[in-house]
């Protein structure tokens, strides 16, 4: 999780929500916080080493890394998190889609992944998300309904891609795990003599995630040759 300083004197990511996708920390080191909101309220989570949190799709969430908090992170559905499913907290005028892929982009004037530009979005999506959470604890929730909607808004074009990575991934998986317990009632374990090992080293790139220095695994999957492995 990233270690740099905020405006409310913490450490770490860029508070988002994801519409589709629910999301799961492995605390592997370190420790820290999960701060949340939803229409549960705004809740603070402990993070250490061997925690195992996880939240459904409309929980906006944010890593405060509270030293060297390094976490495994366990995505839903077949990367869609790497396929638009995560809307930051930017305030309300940054959520259009003009000025969202303005407010979002990391690349700087010569298109290279730029550190300084990672951390100007994080401090604009933190600005939103405390806003967020004062308008819950004045008892205004229309704030994060708003908030909702427009997340909703901004990710509706990409909603049949999504759809289609649903289906040829975890839809496709679920469904062949059904077929081979049907095919086991029957007798018939034939679907053993098709096993497969697959391997993939650890990522060499490491790219500038929302909440911290990422090595993203699902990139390195699907370029790979078994894609039926969703």
């Amino acid at each position: 999780m990233y270690p740099w300083a905020t405006a409310d004197d913490e450490h770490g990511g860029s508070p988002h929500m994801h519409l589709t996708c629910s999301e799961c920390y492995v605390v592997v080191s370190g420790h820290g916080r999960l701060e949340t909101l939803n229409q549960e309220g705004h809740r603070t989570s402990s993070l250490q080493p061997g925690d195992v949190v996880w939240f459904s799709p409309g929980t906006i969430h944010r890593a405060v890394n509270d030293g060297d908090l390094r976490v495994v992170v366990v995505m839903q559905n077949s990367g869609l998190p790497e396929a638009g499913d995560a809307v930051m907290t930017f305030p309300p005028e940054h959520l259009t889609p003009e000025q969202y892929s303005i407010a979002a982009s990391v690349l700087d004037r010569t298109g290279a992944a730029s550190p300084e530009r990672a951390r100007e979005r994080r401090d604009l999506a933190i600005e939103g998300f405390a806003e967020l959470t004062r308008q819950w604890r004045r008892g205004n929730r229309s704030a994060y309904e708003d908030f909702c909607r427009a997340a909703a808004d901004l990710v509706r074009p990409r909603l049949d891609s999504w759809a289609k990575t649903v289906h040829d991934g975890a839809q496709a998986a679920a469904q062949a795990s059904l077929r081979q317990i049907d095919a086991l009632r029957l007798g018939d374990f034939s679907h053993l003599f098709e096993a497969t090992v697959t391997r993939i080293e650890q990522p060499s790139q490491q790219t500038l995630g929302m909440c911290g220095y990422l090595r993203a695994y699902d990139p390195v999957r699907r370029a790979g040759e078994p894609a039926a492995h969703g």
